[in-house]
């Protein structure tokens, strides 16, 4: 069985509207530290992102920044942190972050916090790892792409044996254990399944 060590969280760059979505991104990172669990994220210094690595730094965790070259001065690069990855572009830094975590987290975020959290349930729906998913549903953020998915199923375009699977958390609280004990129920060789396609060899 496989013991949660890193999590990769996807969160936005911005702090969104309601002050619960940084008060839940500083709640996660304490968590994550106390856990001794590292935090795997997009590399930035503001928004939720900044917010949630500082949390993990400020309670003695361990951080690993992974941001591509054009991003270092938009998200301001936070480089206090103890592992920093720069890479080529947005493709080669979606990879190295998955293959630094075992699982993943999606906090409150916009099209880019979408985007990669439902490039990694397509991976998972093609059979590519079997790394858990969980949507952080904060003040019900997520419940809008919860619908979306139950219509896509209702209306056939979740093919049979094709549907996707993810965890979900209303309360911080919750994401720890929810993990531990998904990570725990894997055997470690299948965490990335059992082949995965060139294309996204790759990338």
């Amino acid at each position: 069985m496989s013991k949660l060590q890193n999590i990769c969280v996807y969160c936005g760059s911005g702090i969104g509207k309601s002050p619960v979505y940084a008060d839940a991104a500083r709640a996660l990172g304490e968590q994550l530290a106390k856990a001794d669990i590292r935090l795997v994220y997009g590399g930035g210094a503001v928004g939720l992102m900044g917010i949630l690595a500082k949390s993990v730094l400020d309670n003695g965790g361990n951080v690993t920044g992974i941001i591509p070259e054009f991003l270092q001065e938009r998200e301001v690069m936070l480089d206090t942190v103890q592992d920093l990855i720069v890479t080529k572009d947005m493709h080669q830094r979606k990879r190295k972050m998955f293959d630094a975590a075992q699982a993943f987290v999606a906090l409150p975020g916009g099209i880019g916090t979408l985007e990669e959290v439902v490039e990694m349930l397509t991976w998972a729906q093609l059979g590519q790892h079997k790394k858990p998913i969980l949507l952080a549903n904060i003040n019900g953020f997520w419940d809008p792409l919860a619908r979306l998915f139950d219509h896509m199923e209702d209306e056939a375009f979740f093919r049979q044996g094709m549907g996707i699977s993810f965890l979900t958390a209303r309360s911080i609280n919750e994401i720890v254990p929810m993990l531990s004990k998904a990570v725990a129920s894997i055997p470690e060789e299948e965490m990335d399944g059992s082949q995965r396609n060139s294309s996204l060899d790759a990338l």
